[in-house]
C-alpha cells in the first residue's frame, strides 16, 4: 500500500510522542496514535502501513487515518483526537423549561397528593404546556441538577 500521507515530525513532536508512550500518559487510543505516528515518521523508522498495523494490532485504515489527521489537521488533533462539535444527544429542555420544572417541584403538590412524584411532575409539566411531552426520567435528570 502506497503511503498517501507522509508523516514528518519535528524533534519536539517526537519527544512529546515518546513521553506519551513511556509514561502511558493519556488514553489507550492516544498512546496507540503516538506509537503509529512515531513508526510512520518519514525521518524516522518510516515503516509501511501494514507493518505498523501488525505491530500495534490495528487495521491499515486506522494507520492511514491517523497519518491523514496529522497532515490535514495538525499534530495536537491527530494525537488527542477531534472533540465533538455537538453532544451525542441534543438537550431535551432549555434553561427556562428546566427552571419551570424545578419551580413546580418546589411548589405545593396538587390536592390529594402529599408529595410530588416524578410521573406526577411529568404529567403536570405537559398539562401546563411547559413541554409537549416529557418522561419521568427526564424530570429526574433535571431535578438531579439542583442537588
Amino acid at each position: 500500500m502506497n503511503k498517501k500521507y507522509i508523516v514528518r515530525l519535528s524533534d519536539e513532536e517526537r519527544k512529546k510522542l515518546v513521553a506519551v508512550i513511556t509514561k502511558l500518559k493519556g488514553t489507550s487510543q492516544k498512546v496507540k496514535r503516538a506509537q503509529i505516528l512515531l513508526k510512520a515518521d518519514a525521518d524516522g523508522p518510516n515503516w509501511p502501513y501494514y507493518q505498523i498495523a501488525e505491530a500495534f494490532l490495528c487495521s491499515t485504515k486506522t494507520v492511514s487515518e491517523v497519518c491523514k489527521s496529522l497532515v490535514k489537521r495538525g499534530f495536537d488533533i491527530s494525537l488527542n483526537g477531534k472533540k465533538r462539535d455537538t453532544p451525542p444527544r441534543a438537550k431535551l429542555l432549555d434553561g427556562e423549561q428546566e427552571a419551570k420544572i424545578i419551580a413546580l417541584r418546589l411548589g405545593e403538590p396538587p390536592d390529594g397528593y402529599s408529595n410530588w412524584s416524578l410521573r406526577l411532575i411529568a404529567e403536570k409539566t405537559v398539562e401546563l404546556g411547559i413541554v409537549e411531552s416529557i418522561s419521568h426520567t427526564t424530570v429526574s435528570t433535571t431535578l438531579k441538577k439542583i442537588k
